[in-house]
C-alpha cells in the first residue's frame, strides 16, 4: 500500500506518497514554487486564503500522482500535516468567513494577556499549562470583538488542517492534541477549559468533535478525489500540527527525545511524561500526537518566528537573485563570528519567547569598510542559531535537557554552517535524517490505518544521512560571538 502525506506550510503545500513497506519515498511535490502569499493589512497581522492553500494542495497532489503514474492507485491512507495556532472559520453551509489568521499573527496577544490576568496565573500554568497568549482561542476573541458580523455566522471553528480535512471528507472534526495547540485544553482535568471558554465568551458547540491524531477520520468524497485524482474512499486518518508531526517524522516519542526544525519559523520540540511549564510562558506544553490519559506524552516547544524567513528576505533584497546554496558559498568565506556582525532575526511578529515583544529585525556592529553582503548571509544564520541556543537555555529551566537534536535534512539544515554553529553552541550532536514533515504525515496515516502495528514497524524506513559533531577549534568563536549577540538583545 502507498501512503500519501500532506504538509500544509505558511510558505507552501508539499505533499509525499510513500511506499508502505520499504519506507521510501515515491513522490514528492510542493507549490507554490515560491513563498506563498501572507497577507498583512497591518504590522502584526498576518493572514492567509485557506483557497490558495487548497489551489496549492490540489497542484502539489497532481504532480505526486504524474510522478506515479498508474501507482496512484495504490494509495490507500493519507495524513495531514499543517501551520499550528492558525483560525479557520466556516458557517453552516461549511463555507470559510474570512482568511484564516495564522500562527504569526500577532493580532491576538493581548487578549491572552487579558485572559491570563483574569483566570489568575495560578490557574492557566497549572490548568492549561501555557498564558492564553497569542493561540487559537484569542484570535477567535479577536474575531468577536472587532467582526461581529462574522462571528455570528460562525458554525465552526478549526485549524488549518481539519480544514483540509474538512473539504476531502466533510467531515467536521479536530483532534485532541489540536485542541491543547490552540490552548483550549485543560490538563489536569483531560476536557476542554470551561474556564478559558467562559472568560472568552465562547460557547463549546463552536468547536469541533475531538479524535485522536491516529484515528480514521472520514473517507475521501467522490467528488474531491475526482477533483484531486486519487481513489475514493481513502481515509484520513491522521492528522497533527507541524511541530508535533516534525518530531513524529523524527520517531521522537518518547520523554528525553529532542526534534528540530528550521523553516520559515524555528522550533525545538522535546517529549516529556511530565506536566510542567515555564513560569514566564516563554515554551508552551502541549499534547503529544501520542499521549494518553494512561501514557501522558506532552511535547515542550520553544518557537522562534523568524528563523528561515530572515534568510530568504536576505536572498530576495540583498541577494542579487542568488541561490540558498550560492549565499551559503559566500557565508563559508567569512569566519566564525562573522566579525562582530550580529543580526537578531526577530522580523516575524510578537515572539514569545521574548514575552511576546515584537522587537523587529536588527543589524549591530555594520562596518561599511570591512563587511559584505557574505558577512550579512553569515551573520543571519548565526543570529538564528543564537536565538535556537538562547531558547534552550530556557527550556532547561522545563526539564528538557538535550544530548542529541534529531531534524531532517531540509531547510536551514541544509547549511552546513548552520549546522555546526548549532552543534558547537548548543554542545550537542545533530542528527540528520532522510524525512520531512509531509513524510512524516504518511506513515502517520499508516499508524493511524492500521497500516503498521506499530510505531517502530513504521520507522523501519527512516535512515540517518549524516552527524555533525561539535567542533572544539570553533566553539570559542561563537561563544565570544554568542554573548556579543546575547548582550546586544537583552539592550533592546
Amino acid at each position: 500500500m502507498l501512503l500519501l502525506g500532506i504538509d500544509l506550510g505558511s510558505s507552501s503545500v508539499k505533499a509525499s506518497v510513500i511506499d508502505g513497506e520499504s519506507g521510501n519515498c515515491l513522490a514528492s511535490a510542493f507549490y507554490p514554487k515560491d513563498e506563498m502569499k501572507i497577507i498583512a493589512k497591518k504590522p502584526g497581522w498576518a493572514e492567509q486564503d485557506p483557497e490558495i492553500w487548497w489551489s496549492n494542495l490540489k497542484s502539489a497532489i497532481a504532480d505526486c500522482n504524474n510522478q506515479l503514474g498508474s501507482d496512484k492507485k495504490k494509495i490507500g491512507a493519507i495524513g495531514i500535516s499543517y501551520q499550528m495556532h492558525g483560525l479557520v472559520t466556516v458557517d453552516k453551509n461549511n463555507k470559510v468567513l474570512r482568511p484564516s489568521i495564522i500562527w504569526c499573527d500577532g493580532r491576538a496577544v493581548e487578549y491572552g494577556e487579558k485572559s491570563f490576568k483574569k483566570l489568575g496565573k495560578e490557574f492557566c500554568l497549572s490548568h492549561l499549562l501555557n498564558s492564553p497568549g497569542n493561540f487559537t482561542a484569542t484570535k477567535l476573541a479577536w474575531v468577536k470583538e472587532n467582526e461581529p458580523e462574522i462571528f455570528r455566522k460562525i458554525y465552526k471553528i478549526m485549524l488549518p488542517g481539519d480544514y483540509f480535512a474538512l473539504r476531502m471528507t466533510g467531515e467536521l472534526l479536530t483532534t485532541y492534541s489540536g485542541l491543547s495547540e490552540g490552548i483550549f485544553w485543560d490538563f489536569p482535568r483531560n476536557e476542554v477549559s470551561k474556564e478559558l471558554l467562559d472568560d472568552l465568551g465562547f460557547d463549546k458547540d463552536l468547536l469541533a468533535k475531538s479524535v485522536p491524531s491516529f484515528s480514521q477520520q472520514g473517507k475521501l468524497l467522490k467528488t474531491i478525489a475526482e477533483e484531486l485524482g486519487l481513489p475514493e474512499g481513502i481515509p484520513v486518518a491522521y492528522r497533527a500540527g507541524d511541530q508535533p508531526n516534525n518530531a513524529l517524522s523524527l520517531n521522537v516519542l518518547e520523554p528525553g527525545e529532542v526534534a528540530a526544525t528550521a523553516g520559515t519559523s524555528g522550533v525545538i520540540y522535546g517529549v516529556t511524561e511530565q506536566k510542567k511549564y515555564d513560569p514566564l510562558s516563554r515554551v508552551n506544553t502541549f499534547l503529544h500526537v501520542n499521549h494518553s490519559e494512561s501514557k501522558p506524552r506532552l511535547g515542550v516547544l520553544l518557537c522562534i518566528n523568524g528563523t528561515g524567513i530572515l534568510n530568504s528576505w536576505l536572498r530576495r533584497n540583498t541577494g542579487n537573485n542568488l541561490t540558498y546554496n550560492q549565499m551559503n558559498e559566500l557565508a563559508e568565506k567569512i569566519p566564525a563570528g562573522s566579525e562582530n556582525l550580529s543580526i537578531l532575526p526577530f522580523g516575524n511578529g510578537a515572539e514569545r519567547m521574548l514575552g511576546n515583544r515584537d522587537i523587529g529585525a536588527r543589524i549591530n556592529g555594520i562596518n561599511f569598510n570591512t563587511h559584505t553582503n557574505a558577512h550579512l548571509f553569515r551573520a543571519a544564520q548565526e543570529g538564528i542559531v543564537f536565538s535556537i541556543r538562547y531558547g534552550l537555555d530556557i527550556m532547561k529551566e522545563t526539564g528538557i535537557v538535550p544530548s542529541v537534536i534529531r531534524a531532517g535534512a531540509a531547510n536551514m539544515f541544509q547549511s552546513s554552517i548552520f549546522r555546526e554553529a548549532l552543534s558547537c553552541i548548543s554542545g550537542t550532536e545533530i542528527h540528520l535524517y532522510n524525512t520531512d514533515g509531509s513524510i512524516g504525515a504518511a506513515r502517520g496515516a499508516g499508524i493511524g490505518s492500521g497500516y503498521y502495528k506499530s510505531a517502530k514497524e513504521a520507522f523501519a524506513g527512516l535512515k540517518e544521512v549524516g552527524i555533525t559533531k561539535p567542533d572544539k577549534s570553533k566553539t570559542a568563536a561563537y561563544e565570544s560571538a554568542y554573548s556579543q549577540w546575547k548582550k546586544f538583545l537583552e539592550s533592546v
